[in-house]
């Protein structure tokens, strides 16, 4: 199963994807709202721009590509703007998906690869997390993730449609290249805002000094962008040899704070942060910490990239490249 349908496949995790299966003998087909900005590096993989919502253009694409599976990326993907917009989460993640499983039914490709979340989890009450852990949102964002993960279920037993849910803990570095990376605008995770503060001196805001850790601030999960595409791909592997449909998490299986990112990025920009404490965000957990063992033993993964230390200085090689500094 060759021929790849790449939904979102312009993004941060997607286009890193496209690479990685370029690398294994695929054959990605793009399908994304934006041109991706990576052409220089990845060439000859078409890219097809369009809408999820587009159900005519989605299936002519699907059948003139020949697609086998499909990794699905596209979606909203910001906590905070779910929760003053959860219209548009609904509308573009779940209406979405949803049009893009009716698609794949009608042109019998049956097997999909999504990007979950560890959102599905919400406040969970052991650590690490398992992934038969309880399944309780606190979001719209981890709402839409968990309505697909069920929505994927019933269209297995109703049309024989088999997946992989990836449940991302913290994805974060780039290439090892450099060419390829991360951005987003505005820019909301942890360790490309950090890098970006050091290099313009600015502040770094961390929400919560208080919370019952080690040093008072939240612990996360961080696996290597170049991991979790790999992870992707086995994924695709899984469900080509007739594996069974399931959720796994990915992440590094090691947590750290993030006064302990700070001070790792400091080491390698050799600057140094300036900090200010804010209150605590609504709905932040103290730890959220992945058990990988379900990947590890079944899909033979390994986050072998996803040191912190490596994780951050190829952020920060990323974001010379791009940004001269």
């Amino acid at each position: 199963m060759k021929n790849v349908l790449v939904c979102g496949g312009s993004g941060y995790i997607g286009s890193h994807t496209v690479k990685e299966l370029l690398t294994c003998g695929y054959n990605p087909m793009l399908y994304d709202r934006k041109e991706p900005e990576f052409n220089g590096l990845i060439k000859n993989v078409k890219c097809v721009v369009g809408d999820l919502s587009d159900y005519a253009l989605l299936e002519k694409t699907i059948r003139d590509g020949k697609i086998e599976t499909v990794i699905h990326f596209a979606g909203y993907i910001e906590v905070g703007e779910s929760v003053a917009h959860p219209e548009r989460y609904y509308e573009n993640n779940v209406c979405n998906t949803l049009n893009l499983l009716n698609c794949m039914v009608a042109c019998n490709v049956k097997n999909i690869v999504f990007s979950s979340s560890a959102a599905v989890y919400g406040c969970p009450r052991e650590i690490p997390i398992k992934e038969d852990a309880l399944l309780n949102p606190i979001n719209p964002y981890g709402e839409t993730k968990y309505a697909i993960e069920r929505m994927l279920g019933y269209f297995e037993k109703a049309y024989g449609i088999r997946y992989v849910a990836l449940r991302y803990f913290n994805a974060a570095g780039a290439d090892k290249s450099g060419l390829i990376g991360e951005r987003h605008s505005p820019e909301t995770h942890l360790i490309p805002i950090v890098l970006n503060a050091l290099c313009k001196d600015k502040e770094i805001k961390v929400f919560g000094n208080d919370y019952n850790t080690k040093d008072g601030t939240c612990i996360r999960d961080y696996v290597h962008v170049t991991d979790l595409a790999n992870a992707h791909i086995l994924a695709v592997k899984h469900l080509a040899s007739g594996g069974q449909s399931r959720a796994y998490n990915v992440g590094s299986g090691v947590g750290f704070s993030i006064k302990e990112i700070i001070s790792i990025a400091e080491k390698v920009t050799n600057k140094k942060a300036r900090i200010s404490y804010e209150k605590r965000r609504e709905g932040d957990p103290s730890v959220l910490l992945a058990d990988i063992t379900s990947i590890t033993t079944e899909l033979r993964w390994t986050p072998e990239n996803s040191s912190i230390e490596n994780i951050i200085q190829t952020a920060w090689d990323w974001l010379k490249t791009k940004d001269k500094v």
